[in-house]
């Protein structure tokens, strides 16, 4: 290899190396700030490809895009002192990058835990101004609402926007939840005790109800039977008396011969009577 190729390489080597030193490009997702010795010397960059002068200016950059903090989930104590364990996380971004360097020096786990800091102490603070009913779904929404506004006006001083405050999940402690479960199936039990007792006191209304309205029926139906059979016995009564007026020997006649024909029905059977009965006088004389 000549001396003159190698100075050229050498030469190339130091351009590649130089622009890489003073070119930087900052993407559309990113906030950047130009410093000089430390110092601020431009904030809050443009997207693009920029200059910088080597050694001297260093470029420091930051997701511009909303970050999600997802916190531990801690325990907080309502209105009564009753204890809920809330899992929440908070949706914020860099609105002020010049305040960002300042306060928390561009540095996302120092911004995250003041963030995280004022969460707890939010939550703590709206928390204890309200009932188990309010945190848990009366005043859910209002109480994120607020929540947010202030971490807000607190974060902004170090140029952190919060876009958003959520709660993942609201527990009791395993104790309270032992004793809430049980004062549950005690008052489900209760409620089933009461239910069973008027169940069975709605059954015995039914029955008494019903065994009554089958005696009224059944007496009505006695007495509709008798009023029938009583109208059918004064008509066959009528029936026999104005027969035997229209031919009472023959009506006679008749009768006896059905009650010869009932009496000696059967070979077997025997009658004592007197000869000289009425009872056998159209047997003695045909013509009775």
């Amino acid at each position: 290899m000549s001396t003159k190729t190698l100075i050229g390489i050498v030469l190339i080597l130091a351009a590649v190396a130089l622009a890489s030193s003073t070119l930087y490009r900052v993407h559309a997702t990113e906030r950047a700030i130009l410093l000089q010795f430390g110092n601020l010397v431009e904030a809050d960059l443009q997207p693009g490809l920029h200059f910088k002068l080597p050694i001297a200016q260093e470029v420091k950059k930051f997701d511009a895009r909303v970050l999600t903090l997802d916190s531990e989930p801690e325990t907080y104590y309502t209105l009564e002192k009753k204890p809920l364990i809330v899992d929440s996380f908070v949706k914020w971004k860099v609105s002020e990058v010049k305040k960002f360097y300042e306060r928390a020096s561009f540095e996302i786990e120092r911004a995250q835990r003041l963030l995280q800091e004022r969460v707890n102490e939010g939550l703590r603070n709206q928390i204890s101004r309200r009932d188990m009913h309010e945190v848990v779904s009366g005043e859910r929404d209002l109480l994120m609402s607020e929540l947010r506004l202030d971490l807000d006006t607190v974060m902004r001083e170090y140029g952190v926007e919060v876009v958003d405050v959520r709660v993942k999940k609201i527990d009791l402690p395993v104790e309270v939840s032992t004793a809430v479960y049980d004062r549950m199936n005690s008052e489900r039990e209760i409620e089933a005790r009461q239910y069973r007792a008027e169940g069975r006191e709605r059954e015995l209304e039914i029955r008494a109800g019903a065994d009554r309205e089958a005696v009224v029926i059944e007496a009505e139906a006695y007495r509709e039977s008798e009023q029938i059979r009583g109208d059918g016995d004064a008509k066959s009564a009528s029936t026999y008396a104005f027969a035997f007026n229209k031919d009472p020997e023959f009506y006679e006649f008749y009768r006896s011969i059905n009650a010869y024909t009932t009496v000696f029905k059967d070979k077997g059977d025997l009658l004592v009577l007197d000869p000289n009965s009425e009872f056998f006088k159209y047997l003695e004389n045909g013509d009775g």
